[in-house]
């Protein structure tokens, strides 16, 4: 397939108008949706920011590539754009962009297209073929240059592999030893007289571009410094080429070269640089020097887990605090959500049959504390504990967990538990460093995990547990013997946090506080469930109030994406309005935190207790003042929904 069969020329644009990052990306996806390329534009740009979220794709030399999978699209496309006073794509070398190819992937993208994609990608390397393309005047000549270019790369790829083929069939004849290099999957020889050779793994999180870049130009570094190299992508198809674990053995240093997780653990006690994929296509030379004099961070995946010997430009303490703290909430929602869901619905039941009903009895015992609910803090605690010290501290962790939870320190305890079991595997790693060789085995399944529950247990009863069950029990008390006033503003702060990144750290922090109360007190107090469900229902409602009664400042495809928020909002699924906030948000953003804020606070000043973790509108019924939960959520959606209408600005005519 050729690239120009997804380039259409139809939608390329000869003089990019926008001087901005944000205008020139709301310019490539109005190319693609004029010539119906996508189907949803608000989704696509949403997650078009979400991939320039994790790192830019201004990947210098004046080229920017967005890029985006998703469903929002209907078929494979790549928008090509010129600008001839450049862009501040807040690019990696820190220069304006002039070339840019916006990369449409449909979720169900064919190993065809991608292919083609990653063939687009390679080219973008070669810096002459991209004057040749500043060069252009008309869509006819971009096709024209770019079918040429494609030609040349596979004739020379045919070349490549007849040559591949006479060699081997040469040395056949000669009953030489075989070659090590017969495939595509074999180490790429540079120069047969280096005894220096180096793997490397790419990858990005979408997989369809910066992957096959980075791995394209350490090939080409390694092929003018004279390094055998051999390079695995972890794309959209995923691992290609994969590294054997001859290559591995026999490599002077590895270079993973990632936005997203790979597989570690076959590289334990090689040198390893980690680095984002960005640094395998801007300094690909830097990387491969280190690798070859072996200037990297031992790997060791005791346990399997991820890699202790961390760059130095991996990132501050807070983003490594933020990380193990989000990987223990993460994996214990699942635990809140479904045995919430069923509590909830035990209640219902209780309040329709009774508490001696069978069914009711059935529901508390998987969903509440004997059930999922009693998981929560044990898996907090384990997973955070996991992130931290990799396999070796999950279980003290949970174990710490457990303890928490059986102790009355709660949810506190637990986070205490997680972090402390961690950082004891941690220490434990370099008390035991200089043990011999031969019991390196026995560290990870039996030293590391029974010294490590001893020191965790220990401390867990002995000091946090007492501390942290006083904390507790005082931070339970206070907010049971809460005036009216304090109430509200407690649930201001709540309800407004729910919205100021619909998902993010706050929305997850203010839910983790209501959760903890929550089960501190038995399944009881729902005070602040009430103030952080209200907050989390009010954004997606106030988006669809707003698409629905100011229709002319909204797109169509806004006001159908509008519709669903009505059942998101209800359900309490706050993210609904995540594509509304990132297309515009300083109005979305402070209107559904204005209006989220007031329903929290509302909640507190009427005094209502909602007894679920979850479940928005069918839970209602349960809370203790249910028509005037609906009416606090209500209030915050109309004041929210008014103030985006009404400050946003009316769509242009064309």
């Amino acid at each position: 397939m050729k690239i120009t069969d997804l380039m259409i020329q139809e939608t390329m644009i000869m003089d990019l108008k926008a001087v901005t990052k944000e205008a020139a990306i709301d310019e490539l996806i109005a190319s693609l949706a004029a010539s119906g390329r996508i189907n949803d534009q608000v989704l696509f740009k949403e997650m078009i920011l979400k991939r320039e979220a994790e790192s830019s794709t201004g990947i210098g030399g004046g080229i920017a590539m967005p890029h985006a999978k998703t469903k929002a699209v209907n078929e494979p496309t790549v928008v090509f754009a010129k600008s001839s006073q450049g862009v501040d794509f807040e690019a990696l070398d820190g220069e304006a962009a002039y070339v840019f190819f916006m990369i449409a992937a449909p979720e169900g993208a064919g190993n065809t297209h991608l292919r083609t994609l990653a063939a687009l990608s390679r080219l973008l390397i070669d810096t002459e073929f991209i004057a040749q393309l500043m060069n252009t005047k008309t869509p006819g000549e971009v096709t024209a240059l770019f079918d040429s270019k494609q030609a040349v790369e596979e004739a020379a790829k045919a070349e490549k592999e007849a040559a591949k083929r006479r060699e081997a069939a040469k040395k056949e004849s000669e009953k030489a030893p075989e070659s090590d290099v017969t495939s595509e999957s074999d180490p790429m020889k540079v120069d047969g007289t280096s005894d220096a050779f180096v793997v490397a793994v790419t990858a990005c999180p979408t997989g369809i571009a910066h992957t096959f870049m980075a791995e394209d130009a350490l090939k080409k570094k390694a092929q003018e410094m004279g390094v055998e190299i051999r390079v695995e992508t972890n794309g959209s198809e995923g691992a290609q080429n994969v590294l054997t674990e001859e290559e591995i053995r026999r490599a002077t240093g590895v270079i993973i070269a990632a936005d997203k997780n790979v597989e570690m653990a076959r590289f334990n006690g090689k040198p390893v640089l980690q680095r984002p994929v960005s640094d395998g296509i801007r300094k690909s030379e830097e990387l491969i020097r280190k690798a070859m004099s072996g200037d990297a961070p031992i790997y060791r995946s005791e346990g399997g887990g991820e890699s202790q010997a961390m760059d130095a430009e991996k990132g501050s303490i807070g983003t490594k605090v933020y990380k193990d703290l989000m990987n223990g909430i993460s994996h214990m929602l699942p635990f809140v959500v479904g045995g919430g869901i069923l509590l909830a619905i035990s209640f219902l039941i209780e309040q329709l049959a009774g508490d001696n009903h069978p069914l009711f009895q059935l529901l508390q015992t998987i969903g509440g504390g004997d059930g999922a609910f009693h998981f929560l803090i044990p898996v907090l605690a384990g997973f955070i504990a996991l992130s931290i010290g990799d396999r070796p501290a999950l279980m003290p962790g949970m174990v710490g967990g457990l303890m928490a939870l059986n102790s009355n320190s709660g949810f506190l305890g637990g986070l205490a538990a997680g972090f402390l079991a961690g950082y004891v595997v941690i220490l434990l790693r370099k008390v035991f460093a200089g043990l011999p060789k031969a019991l390196d085995g026995l560290k990870p399944i039996l030293l590391y995990p029974v010294v490590g529950l001893l020191v965790t247990g220990t401390i867990m009863f002995y000091l946090f547990d007492p501390f942290f069950s006083w904390i507790n029990l005082g931070l339970i008390d206070i907010l049971n013997n809460l005036g009216t006033g304090n109430a509200v503003i407690l649930g201001l702060i709540l309800g407004g946090m729910m919205s100021i990144d619909m998902g993010g750290p706050f929305n997850k922090a203010a839910y983790a506080f209501a959760i903890g109360v929550f089960t501190s007190s038995g399944n009881t107090n729902g005070a602040m469930m009430a103030a952080v469900m209200a907050g989390g229902m009010v954004p997606p409602l106030a988006i669809a109030l707003a698409t629905t009664f100011f229709k002319h400042k909204f797109t169509e495809q806004e006001r159908k994406s509008g519709v669903t928020n009505y059942v998101m909002g209800l359900s309490f699924i706050t993210e609904g309005a995540i594509p509304f906030a990132a297309a515009d948000p300083l109005r979305v953003l402070t209107s559904c935190i204005l209006g989220s804020a007031v329903a929290g606070g509302l909640t507190q000043l009427w005094s209502i207790n909602v007894p679920a973790p979850h479940g928005g509108i069918f839970v209602a019924a349960l809370a203790n003042h249910a028509l005037l939960f609906l009416l606090a959520v209500l209030i915050g959606a109309v004041i929210s929904g008014l103030l985006l209408g009404l400050w946003k600005k009316p769509l242009e005519r064309k």
